[in-house]
């Protein structure tokens, strides 16, 4: 266990994001739903402790916890007392009597993919109708406008419903891997089937750049979808120009600033 300097905390820029994302303005989370995650060095990370809202969390709402138990138990199978007892293991600093969220082994996975330093977990009523169609996977292969792509890439990964916690984190795995392989790069946004969104990002920015923006699209296909007329996708050539330009790789930078 390691030996807890109080003194350090997570980032204020961190902390932001997490209460601008627990906003009741946004409407992506309402009482203690969502979770947020940020790097704090090659072995450990903050995440939201168990049962805190995001709209009110302050620095003291998250827990420092270590990477390496959250990761080893991905590879295993447990019972809810076992992953009780992992999250009691991961934790760096149990004195505080608080509790990592259940999620902490999705936001140890994510946060270990290349560039990754920020996550953000949330469920935003305006997404939530279109996660729960039979045709949720396609819809997150679909982009309607320019933004989209800016924000939160060609496409988004989708999931398919499993239990939230470390059956969650697997199945995330699986479909981030697959994605990976199909695409040739990471996602920026994840869709889970009946549950929400998952935004990464290297800066708290990028997360809620992500976030606000796959909120917009949601409400765009909500009105499109209402008006039961035919529907304009964006063609994978067009997706694959707007992502590659130059003066959209700027915009991203002056929007999302430096990772370091």
């Amino acid at each position: 266990m390691t030996n807890i300097d109080h003194s350090f905390r997570p980032p204020d820029s961190f902390v932001e994001l997490s209460r601008t994302l627990g906003d009741p303005a946004e409407d992506m989370v309402i009482l203690a739903e969502g979770n947020t995650s940020a790097r704090a060095g090659d072995d450990q990370f903050w995440v939201k402790a168990s049962g805190r809202s995001l709209r009110e969390i302050s620095a003291a709402g998250f827990v420092l916890v270590r990477f390496d138990p959250l990761l080893a138990a991905l590879h295993r199978t447990l019972t809810d007392e076992e992953v009780r007892e992992v999250l009691r293991e991961a934790n760096d600093d149990p004195a505080s009597g608080k509790v990592p969220s259940v999620e902490a082994f999705m936001h140890a996975w994510l946060l270990r993919l290349p560039g990754v330093h920020v996550v953000g977990h949330t469920h935003p009523t305006a997404l939530l109708p279109l996660l729960c169609l039979e045709e949720s996977e396609t819809l997150a292969n679909s982009r309607l406008f320019p933004d989209e792509i800016v924000c939160c890439g060609q496409y988004a990964c989708w999931v398919p419903y499993v239990d939230p916690g470390i059956e969650l984190a697997k199945a995330i795995a699986r479909s981030v891997l697959a994605f990976q392989e199909q695409h040739g790069q990471l996602p920026k946004v994840l869709w889970l089937q009946n549950h929400g969104l998952i935004a990464l990002g290297a800066t708290p920015a990028e997360v809620i750049s992500a976030s606000r923006m796959s909120v917009k699209a949601a409400r765009v296909w909500q009105g499109l979808l209402a008006m039961g007329r035919p529907i304009h996708i964006l063609p994978d050539s067009l997706r694959a120009r707007i992502e590659s330009r130059p003066d959209e790789h700027f915009r991203q930078k002056m929007l999302w600033g430096d990772p370091a």
